[in-house]
C-alpha cells in the first residue's frame, strides 16, 4: 500500500491573479483621482535671514574671548567682568542675535556653566551651547 505524502509547497498562482487584477484596478483609477489644489496665503514682510552669532570662547586656560561672527572670525580677549555688559550692548543693536558658549575640549564643563550662568543673570537672552559634530 502506497503511503500519501504531505504537499510542502504553496501554490502562488492563486496569489498572482489577485495581484495582478489590483493591479489594473489601480492603473485605471489612478488617472481618475482628483489632486487637491491649496491657495497659501501670502505675508507682506518676507522671512529675515538669521542674525550671525556671537561666540564667547572659553580657553583652556579658562580665559574668554568673543568672536562675532557678524565682523569676522577675529577673537577679542574679554575680562570676565565685562562680558556681560559687552554682550548686553551688541544685543541692543540686534536683540535677535543669538548668543554661543564654546569651551575648549580641555576646559573644565564648571567654567562653561559658570560664563552660561553670568549671562543669564545678567539676562542676556538667546544663550546655547556650540558643539562640534562627532565624525
Amino acid at each position: 500500500m502506497k503511503q500519501r505524502r504531505l504537499m510542502n509547497q504553496i501554490n502562488v498562482v492563486p496569489y498572482i491573479d489577485v495581484m495582478l487584477v489590483l493591479l489594473v484596478i489601480f492603473m485605471v483609477t489612478a488617472p481618475m483621482i482628483q489632486t487637491g489644489n491649496i491657495d497659501l496665503p501670502s505675508v507682506g514682510k518676507a522671512a529675515q535671514a538669521p542674525a550671525a552669532p556671537l561666540e564667547v570662547i572659553v580657553h583652556a586656560d579658562q580665559s574668554l574671548a568673543l568672536r562675532d561672527r557678524a565682523k569676522g572670525d577675529k577673537e577679542i580677549p574679554i575680562h570676565k567682568d565685562e562680558l556681560a555688559g559687552y554682550i548686553k550692548a551688541l544685543q541692543a543693536k540686534n536683540p535677535k542675535q543669538p548668543v554661543l558658549i564654546a569651551g575648549d575640549k580641555d576646559v573644565r564643563y564648571e567654567a562653561v556653566l559658570r560664563v552660561m550662568d553670568e549671562l543669564q543673570k545678567q539676562q542676556v537672552a538667546k544663550i546655547g551651547l556650540l558643539v562640534q559634530p562627532g565624525r
